[in-house]
């Protein structure tokens, strides 16, 4: 057995401390160790508080249940980037505020498992179990990293690899979704479920009609998760309406209103006001019937208050949906 220390050198530069055990490598950054059913969970805790070096660890198939590795009274958690966690049996594992960036937690078993504020920012997540873990203040990101490899490989024409990538990110962004609809966390609940129909309408043909409708809901709904930008679509519908009435002219019983350069600007304005006012009640269908369309106007009223009907609709189910989650 070698005196050597371990050549482990982490990302930022960190060197592992640890004696080569004749690999080159230590007992936790060995990757070649077959570590399957090992109980290392109070190896690994008293590991971490000796100031070992947590990043990289070799850990595929371990049995890491119930591990404590929380930090109390520190700002910081542990550092645990880039591990191999490949199924490991993480099984109520405490990991509040660890972090995780980068490591592969495929397969791994995380049920019950504490994962409060932990930074999981391009982790492999695919196939992990995630039953009544807590995932309250977790750190994705962006996007997680199957995400991230469908995007490049979309950018570099392998259709079919993005495609395969973005099913898998689906399948993370459902299972992450499930669980926190468990853990009650309603406004990441909301998030991952629009990650996870965004990846599904990713994987349909471009330009195909399926995607673009998806794309025109996303837009006008978020999927049913974004009720502010169905107010936002019926505010710019009402206006770009309102501004075609002040062009086209409504009639109010005492004459045409619309724009008229031989008008005041005051005059101008007033009548740009009323043509507001003609929209607001066209989208509502409210129709109080003191101003009327007349001409081209009619079939813009016609598109407005056909378009406002279903869009109030849609507002109510959307926020009923939000709230009811």
């Amino acid at each position: 057995m070698s005196d050597d220390k371990c050549k482990y050198k982490s990302y930022d530069g960190q060197c592992c401390e640890e004696t080569d055990i004749g690999s080159g490598y230590c007992f936790w950054h060995d990757k070649d160790i077959d570590k399957s059913g090992m109980d290392l969970s109070e190896r690994l805790e008293e590991y971490a508080k000796s100031g070992g070096l947590l990043q990289g660890l070799c850990l595929a198939r371990a049995n890491l249940e119930n591990v404590n590795l929380v930090r109390h009274g520190q700002k910081e958690g542990y550092d645990l980037r880039h591990g191999d966690f490949y199924r490991a049996n993480m099984t109520n594992a405490h990991l509040f505020n660890a972090n995780l960036e980068g490591s592969s937690l495929m397969k791994a078993k995380l049920s019950e498992a504490n994962l409060h504020c932990a930074n999981l920012h391009n982790c492999n997540l695919l196939g992990a179990k995630l039953t009544n873990a807590r995932l309250d203040n977790i750190k994705l990101g962006t996007h997680v990293q199957q995400e991230a490899v469908a995007r490049r490989a979309e950018l570099r024409g392998e259709r079919e690899k993005a495609i395969d990538y973005y099913e898998q990110s689906e399948e993370i962004y459902r299972a992450l979704r499930k669980a926190a609809d468990d853990d009650g966390l309603i406004k990441l609940a909301g998030t991952l479920a629009y990650k996870e129909l965004t990846m599904q309408r990713k994987q349909r043909e471009k330009f195909s009609l399926e995607r673009i409708m998806l794309k025109f809901v996303d837009l006008f709904c978020g999927y049913g998760e974004k009720p502010i930008n169905v107010i936002i679509f019926s505010m710019g519908l009402i206006l770009l309406s309102a501004v075609a009435f002040f062009f086209l002219g409504v009639d109010s019983g005492d004459g045409i209103i619309r724009f008229n350069p031989a008008n005041t600007f005051k005059q101008n304005i007033e009548d740009l006001g009323s043509s507001i006012y003609f929209s607001v009640v066209t989208f509502t269908t409210l129709g109080y019937g003191d101003i009327h369309p007349h001409g081209w106007a009619r079939l813009v009223a016609t598109i407005e208050a056909f378009v406002g009907s279903f869009a109030l609709a849609l507002y109510v189910v959307v926020f009923v949906k939000k709230s009811s989650r």
